[in-house]
Formats: structure tokens, sequence, C-alpha cells
């Protein structure tokens, strides 16, 4: 089902604030710092339109959510390291397009329609998983022509410094495209796990809040003690976030690579199924 305007433009804000955050460097610090500080009055100025605006309750208790927030947001970034746009970016996007699939039609009530008509429920489930994994894909493709263009433009298409040493132009772009390849496996597993929240919640707004959270939980296991452990992250899907880094040692260690692939295929398999089981077993004429 095609995104809804707003959508669009959120995913579109995303984006470009993505593409400008690779110029930041060469920005004036104080009108950076300006931009920053309109950008958080317009959240507060928001959230403030749709309790007081839109409901006509007066509310006195922003200030204090927007301080939890930031005590939070500051928290975590010390505990976790800074959450790059490959850490939370596309899980955001996943989420955005795979929690919507299937529970869109349920609340614009066409569902129904679709399931009645002369075609199997598994053609359909089949259609709206091909969906979601093609618009994840396409914009993990275009994330990677403008950041890659963006990244060039800004620090040139020279030799590329990896983790053990220094390769050429050419084999850079080798990697790089590699790199988005490798990186595409596990965002498919959350776009997995989307499409079965989509599934079972008929909400919209639950089933892409809850596929955030649950990438969001993954991520946060890694300082809760007796979660940190190797065998334990291991088997976590947002840690295979970062197997594409290991394209970047000379010689190429493709073992991160090989795990990342198999606990991606299981978690995006194990989804589906159950996905598949309530969709084909989903009661529309009562």
């Amino acid at each position: 089902m095609p995104l809804s305007g707003a959508k669009r433009w959120l995913l579109l804000g995303i984006a470009i604030a993505i593409l400008a955050s690779y110029f930041t460097p060469h920005f004036n610090r104080y009108y950076l710092g300006i931009v920053i500080d309109v950008g958080i009055a317009i959240i507060l100025a928001t959230s403030l339109n749709l309790i007081n605006g839109h409901t006509g309750q007066f509310s006195l208790g922003h200030a204090g959510f927007m301080a939890v927030g930031g005590y939070f947001s500051a928290w975590l970034t010390l505990a976790s390291g800074t959450m790059s746009s490959s850490i939370w970016f596309f899980p955001l996007v996943t989420a955005l397009v795979a929690g919507d699939i299937v529970a869109a039609e349920d609340q614009n009530r066409t569902l129904k329609t679709i399931l009645t008509r002369s075609t199997t429920r598994t053609s359909v489930f089949a259609a709206k998983v091909l969906a979601a994994f093609t618009y994840a894909l396409v914009a993990l493709l275009l994330f990677g022509l403008t950041s890659t263009v963006a990244g060039g433009l800004a620090s040139g298409f020279d030799e590329l410094p990896t983790f053990t040493t220094v390769i050429s132009p050419g084999r850079a772009a080798v990697l790089v495209a590699a790199s988005f390849a490798v990186y595409a496996m596990p965002v498919l597993g959350i776009a997995a796990i989307g499409v079965l929240l989509s599934t079972i919640s008929k909400n919209s707004a639950g089933a892409v809040v809850g596929t955030l959270m649950v990438s969001l939980t993954m991520q946060l296991t890694r300082i809760i003690p007796g979660l940190d452990g190797d065998g334990v992250q291991r088997l976590m899907l947002t840690r295979q976030l970062n197997a594409w880094q290991s394209l970047f040692r000379d010689p190429i260690d493709w073992s991160p690579i090989v795990h990342g692939a198999w606990v991606s295929v299981v978690y995006a398999a194990v989804a589906l199924v159950i996905a598949w089981l309530h969709f084909v077993r989903r009661d529309v004429v009562a």
C-alpha cells in the first residue's frame, strides 16, 4: 500500500537531515547551534499544538517531559555510544513501512475486500512481504548512493583508510557497495518483524512503534548486565547491523558476515511464518 503524504514528508525530512549531517563539519558552529535549538522548539510547539490545539486540553507538563527526554537521551548516548544512522535510521525507516503494510488495510477496512477476491491469502501475504522488503531495499539503495556521493563531495574521492590498511578508490567503491548488501540482511529481518506486528496488531501506529522498540531494546541489551555478554549479543539481530565492518579488514573476515546472514534468516523466517499463519487464518467475514 502506498505511503501516505505525511509519511512521505517524514521520510524525506529524515533523508535531508541525514544528508545534511555529512556537511556539518563545514557549518558555522554558532548558526548550527541556533538551528538545533529551533528544531527542539519546533518539537515542543508541535506537541503543545496536539494537546492544546486539537484536544483543547491545557498542559503545563511539557517542560518536564522535555527534561526527562533530554536526560535519557544524554544517558543513552554516554552508555551505548553515538547512535549512528546505521543503528537507528534504517530500523526507523523499515518500521514505518513494514509496520504499516498490513495494519493500514485493517484500519482502512480494505483488507476484507482484498481477501475475498479470487486469489489465495498466501499470494496476498507474499505480495505484502515483497512490498515491505522492496521499500526497505530501495530506501537503503537511495541512502547508499546519496551518502556515498555526499561523502565524496565533502571529503574527496581519494584513497580510503580502513581498519588495517589504505585501499584505492576503486576497491573502496566495491567494498562500500558490498557493505550495503551485507547491511541489508538484518534490515530485512527487522522488516519481517514489522510485518509480523502489522499482521497481529491490526494497528499501524502500534506496529510501527513496536518494531522500532524491538530494535532499540535489542540495542539496549548491550548495557544490561547479564545480557551484555558476547554469547547473548551474537544472537541479537541488531548486532548484525555491524557485520559489514569486517569487509574493511585485510584480509576480509568472513565469519561475522556468515554469522549475520544466518541470524538474519532465522529472525526473518520465524517472524514471517508466524505472520503467515495468523494471516491465512484471519476471519474477515465476521
